[in-house]
């Protein structure tokens, strides 16, 4: 019998293609993470999900009585409650670094459009203003090679952006990070990253420690007109606090693909600012990350199908069904 898979996301045309050649022993039901009727018409008899943004409660993993596995395409779990997933005996699994290669060069991206000021120039040139060129641009625009780069967290996403970097030209790149090597010059204190650095990126996942980290205090603290770029998690920020510091020039500049409520809404303050670029969560969303997803994704069913135990879970659950390595 197959196994029956819920996947809950719009498929594009080259993933319906990919999962395709493994229908002989894979149902996948695809279900819009929008569309809760269907969503709950087709988890009753679901085995697996495979998950990407749609908050998963744990009243959705108890209608799910079929339920084995929750596959989140991608590294952060903060979406599924991992906790009643164990106690349901359901696996969570994850993918840690298949989307770093898109994150990194998205964050790269907004590193440089910001820093460029792309956004405002691209506004000025459209209404026909821009030349003769701003004067103060010279003052305002940097090399990104010429600047500090604080990287706050250090997991698969910010080394590949350090790397980048580095081959930029840019030698003073500083870290924060929960795990370290002590042996490397560029680790320094999370008061020193944000009070040295002139652009603050945020690679952190999102849990009680780090929600609301990067808070009032935590932005007065940085260089005037630093900038902050956030391709992690939204929550991370205090965002009335980072509304506050755009506005008044303490920042000057933020690059932003994750907010603390999503999908981010027209009333949100930053929508209404010049000085932010903005993306609505798609910094991994990219066709070669869909093949990395979709690859681990069916590796682990194939492994469920077969019986044998699954890669990359992150909580501990008896399934009798899963006994060979």
């Amino acid at each position: 019998m197959a196994l029956r898979v819920l996947a809950h996301f719009t498929p594009g045309d080259r993933v319906l293609e990919q999962v395709a050649s493994e229908s002989d022993w894979l149902d996948v039901h695809w279900v819009a993470d929008d569309d809760d009727d269907a969503f709950y018409r087709e988890l009753p008899d679901a085995e697996v999900i495979w998950h990407i943004l749609r908050p998963l409660s744990a009243d959705d993993l108890g209608r799910g009585t079929k339920l084995r596995l929750v596959h989140k395409l991608g590294a952060g779990v903060n979406t599924i409650d991992v906790d009643a997933a164990t106690r349901l005996g359901i696996a969570v699994a994850n993918m840690p670094g298949a989307n770093a290669p898109s994150v990194a060069e998205a964050t790269l991206l907004m590193m440089l459009a910001t820093l460029r000021r792309l956004p405002e120039l691209d506004r000025v040139t459209r209404e026909g203003r821009g030349w003769p060129i701003d004067a103060t641009l010279g003052d305002r625009v940097r090399d990104l090679a010429g600047c500090t780069v604080g990287l706050l967290g250090y997991g698969n996403v910010a080394k590949r952006v350090e790397q980048t970097l580095r081959a930029m030209g840019n030698t003073t790149i500083r870290h924060t990070s929960s795990t370290r090597d002590d042996h490397n010059v560029n680790w320094v204190s999370l008061n020193e990253l944000l009070t040295t650095s002139d652009i603050v990126s945020l690679h952190l996942p999102l849990t009680p420690a780090t929600e609301g980290l990067i808070n009032a205090e935590a932005l007065a603290k940085m260089k005037p007109g630093a900038i902050l770029i956030n391709t992690s998690r939204g929550a991370i920020v205090d965002e009335p606090a980072l509304v506050a510091a755009l506005r008044s020039g303490q920042l000057g500049a933020a690059g932003l693909d994750v907010f603390a409520h999503e999908p981010v809404t027209a009333e949100n303050p930053l929508l209404g600012l010049d000085n932010v670029l903005l993306s609505p969560h798609v910094s991994w969303y990219t066709a070669d990350t869909m093949t990395r997803y979709l690859v681990e994704a069916i590796k682990n069913c194939r492994r469920m199908a077969a019986g044998r135990r699954l890669y990359s879970t992150v909580n501990v659950v008896d399934d009798p069904l899963l006994t060979a390595e």
